[in-house]
């Protein structure tokens, strides 16, 4: 069995904005799975399908960012998912909007969501999809790039040039979770690793 998880923050007040790419993404993928994330246990909100032969959970946690590994934990321990058979998409400010970058294990790199996954499962050895929101940086008048607070920026919302870039690196992001099921971590970072072709 596999669980595959998008990190984002409860409530319509954060949907759709920068820190909820993970939830959106897991969304997508429900859609190719035919999948409903509509029950409610776990601390989170969880839908159970297949693909390829393999059980798959898909996660969506209801705790709030800062406490999004308490959600992984109990699925996984509930279940019996290994550690390396976690799958967790979500949010990275040092990538452009449109850009993937997964890893098939390492550090939380100063991402509060995975540091409670870490923190909680005891482990850093499972995969993780990075989907790209921008650093948040604005141009003042004369072109100077001014660095503004990192909470507005991550809950901002995307910006009309930024949509469409997003919305092929969510859809990436979730063919690359079954890529990931199918042939293992290290080849989606070939297949996947880099920028959404633009359209």
């Amino acid at each position: 069995m596999y669980l595959v998880t998008g990190l984002g923050n409860p409530g319509l007040k954060y949907k759709k904005t920068r820190h909820n790419t993970g939830f959106m993404a897991v969304d997508i993928l429900a859609d190719k799975l035919g999948i409903d994330i509509k029950e409610k246990k776990f601390k989170g909100l969880i839908g159970k399908g297949s693909f390829e032969g393999e059980q798959v959970m898909l996660l969506k946690p209801q705790t709030y960012m800062n406490l999004s590994g308490e959600a992984v934990r109990d699925v996984a321990g509930y279940y019996g998912i290994p550690v390396e058979n976690i799958i967790v998409i979500y949010d990275d400010i040092n990538l452009a909007p449109g850009f993937l970058r997964i890893r098939p294990k390492g550090s939380a790199g100063g991402h509060n969501g995975m540091k409670s996954i870490i923190n909680c499962i005891g482990s850093d050895n499972f995969p993780r999809i990075r989907v790209g929101v921008g650093l948040n940086e604005v141009t003042d008048g004369e072109g100077r790039a001014i660095r503004t607070d990192l909470a507005d920026h991550v809950l901002s919302k995307f910006s009309k040039e930024e949509e469409p870039l997003l919305k092929e690196a969510l859809t990436r992001a979730a063919e690359a979770s079954l890529f990931i099921i199918k042939n293992g971590a290290v080849a989606a970072q070939n297949e996947f690793n880099g920028k959404a072709s633009s359209k």
